[in-house]
């Protein structure tokens, strides 16, 4: 086949090709400026503020007021432990008492040093020995006046607080060493807690930031005392927002004086906040993306439906409230007719 033959054959085909997609387009334009120029009827109703008493709820974990690790600052071995786990304590009792070789060979080094000191002093004050002579055993007894109390603070520990034993981790007669060996990964002989109040945090969203102050009431509940409600305030707002989940923490103080709630209990914390305005709209103007969890509503502008994605907030029976930064009061919210609506779409309102 020549040349010529060919460019006869492809000639028609191009044709035809070219042909089939100019058809295609112009049905898909077609298609659009049907969709642009249809216009679909739908009521409207005036967005405005409305004042609304906020309630949020949010789980918190109970926590110990106070909790410390009793342990000797220096290894040795536990002559005797006088408390159990579970055992209430008061402050100042004694808990523990470790070997007091090395308690008992620092008094003697102390009285030792203090006779010299004494002597010496005596000598200064008559003239009869310099001043660095008795400035260095003056460092010598002030440092062994320090070993025995640091000694003694470390061979009898006592409760630093009223509360109850968590955790009893040697027995007498064991070696303390030193390293860790709690479940908090400390070295410890004891755990104490304090139960007569508990603390909680609770991560909130930053959006609620300029509602809490610290001494505003909360109501604690749990699942272990259905209906039963625990009063509480809170303590501390902490100042900064966590940029990666975007929220702040908040610190709770609750009276426990019944210590029917304990450390580590799952509990609720329900704020309540002042009467904020919000958006509150029929539920029904409310559309949810298929297969995703966002929702979004239909604007009226100048004739044409705008879809505006949304946050839903509080529920007030057939109510709710709507958040977003791309609605204002006076807007025309369609709440009828929404269904076959997309973005840019003529609308005509009814009454």
């Amino acid at each position: 086949m020549n040349i010529k033959a060919l460019f006869k054959f492809f000639i028609p085909v191009i044709l035809v090709t070219y042909s089939g997609c100019a058809s295609s387009d112009e049905t898909r334009q077609g298609s659009v400026t049907a969709d642009v120029d249809r216009i679909e009827a739908v009521r409207v109703i005036k967005l405005g503020y409305s004042e609304i008493s906020r309630s949020i709820t949010y789980t918190a974990n109970m926590q110990a007021f106070r909790e410390v690790y009793l342990a000797s600052a220096s290894p040795g071995r536990i002559e005797r432990i006088h408390v159990d786990a579970g055992t209430r304590v008061t402050e100042g009792q004694l808990l523990v008492e470790m070997d007091r070789t090395q308690l008992q060979q620092a008094k003697v080094q102390l009285q030792s040093i203090e006779t010299d000191y004494r002597r010496l002093d005596t000598l200064r004050r008559a003239g009869s020995v310099s001043q660095q002579q008795y400035d260095q055993i003056s460092t010598q007894y002030e440092l062994a006046r320090s070993n025995v109390a640091f000694l003694e603070e470390n061979t009898r520990l006592m409760a630093p607080f009223q509360g109850t034993v968590s955790g009893k981790y040697f027995e007498n007669g064991e070696m303390f060493s030193g390293a860790p060996n709690t479940p908090a990964g400390k070295a410890a002989i004891l755990s104490i807690v304090q139960t007569g109040r508990l603390k909680a945090l609770v991560n909130m969203s930053e959006r609620y930031y300029p509602h809490i102050k610290p001494g505003m009431e909360v109501l604690i509940s749990s699942d272990i005392y259905p209906g039963q409600q625990f009063p509480g305030t809170v303590s501390t707002v902490y100042p900064t927002i966590n940029a990666a989940t975007r929220t702040f923490t908040v610190e709770l103080s609750v009276p426990n004086p019944g210590e029917l709630l304990r450390p580590g209990m799952f509990a609720r914390a329900t704020f309540e906040l002042e009467q904020v305005s919000a958006f509150v709209v029929p539920s029904l103007a409310v559309l949810k993306l298929q297969g995703f969890n966002e929702r979004y509503v239909f604007l009226e502008k100048e004739g044409r439906a705008r879809r505006v994605v949304v946050e839903i907030g509080d529920r007030f029976d057939e109510m709710v409230e709507i958040i977003s930064d791309d609605i204002r009061a006076g807007d025309n919210l369609i709440y009828a007719g929404q269904a076959r609506l997309v973005e840019g779409v003529a609308v005509t309102v009814q009454q």
